[in-house]
């Protein structure tokens, strides 16, 4: 059973989903409805969210999220489901609101996602596995690259392909696309430079990322897709301009990142 630490949280089991709930103390400008909020993640992107080996569910999302409820005292469960089944329930208001390093950016804007403050900075990176002979993109033509469905990196390497001549397999996590890279089924992958650092680094994962083969990066925002949830937004946006503020923000980054 996965748990999440805030003010009060709860692990659960339901219907074989991990869901999580904080019951966070009201401690900011707090809404006084007695909403539970139902937030959807993914289940493996670490360092923003993950099992730790206590079987805790953890990361940057993850007490982003707690540090802003327990700020603006709401209540909210979340439910660990993976990308795309996160992404479909919000879709489908099966939950309010989502967060799991999901990059802004006009195409979800223009599909009905609405976007909070950007809460990351990230960029998207290609992956070589060790020994490999990739010096630049050129030298991907003719050869496979791994993505994660529905994620900017998927975006970065289909806006390269055509150019550099390379072809796209898509995989719906990301320790699946490692191992395809690993395994010799394709010459890189792409994913967010954060992440695949700290997999390579935890991990101990024979791949490394290159000089040079990285995007200009995006932020990651907590998003809705129903505009009668407007008052969750609201509150993520002025829970994470107060944690920036009082220096919980940077707080959960050294965590997991370092200074």
């Amino acid at each position: 059973m996965r748990k999440l630490l805030a003010a009060a949280l709860i692990g659960c089991m339901a219907l074989g989903l991990t869901a999580c709930g904080s019951s966070a103390g009201n401690t900011g400008s707090a809404s006084s409805s007695d909403k539970v909020w139902k937030i959807a993640t993914d289940t493996v992107f670490r360092p923003f969210e993950f099992t730790n080996e206590n079987g805790e569910f953890v990361g940057i999302d993850v007490d982003v999220l707690a540090a802003i409820a327990e700020d603006q005292g709401f209540q909210y469960e979340l439910e660990s489901l993976g990308w795309d089944a996160a992404v479909a329930a919000v879709q489908a208001g099966q939950a309010d609101g989502l967060i799991a390093g999901a990059t802004i950016k006009q195409e979800r804007i223009d599909s009905g996602w609405i976007f909070s403050d950007g809460y990351y900075d990230a960029t998207q990176t290609f992956v070589l596995p060790e020994g490999s002979d990739v010096t630049g993109f050129a030298d991907l033509a003719g050869k496979n690259v791994a993505v994660k469905n529905g994620t900017a990196g998927m975006d970065f390497a289909n806006s390269l392909k055509d150019e550099y001549g390379f072809t796209v397999t898509v995989f719906e996590d990301s320790p699946t696309m490692y191992q395809d890279v690993i395994l010799g089924n394709s010459a890189a992958c792409v994913e967010d430079t954060p992440i695949m650092a700290d997999s390579i680094k935890t991990g101990g994962l024979a791949l490394y990322i290159p000089d040079g083969m990285e995007s200009e990066g995006a932020p990651y925002g907590f998003a809705i897709m129903n505009e009668g949830n407007q008052e969750l937004l609201d509150m993520f946006n002025k829970g994470l301009a107060n944690i920036k503020a009082n220096g919980k923000y940077d707080e959960i980054l050294n965590k997991y990142l370092g200074k």
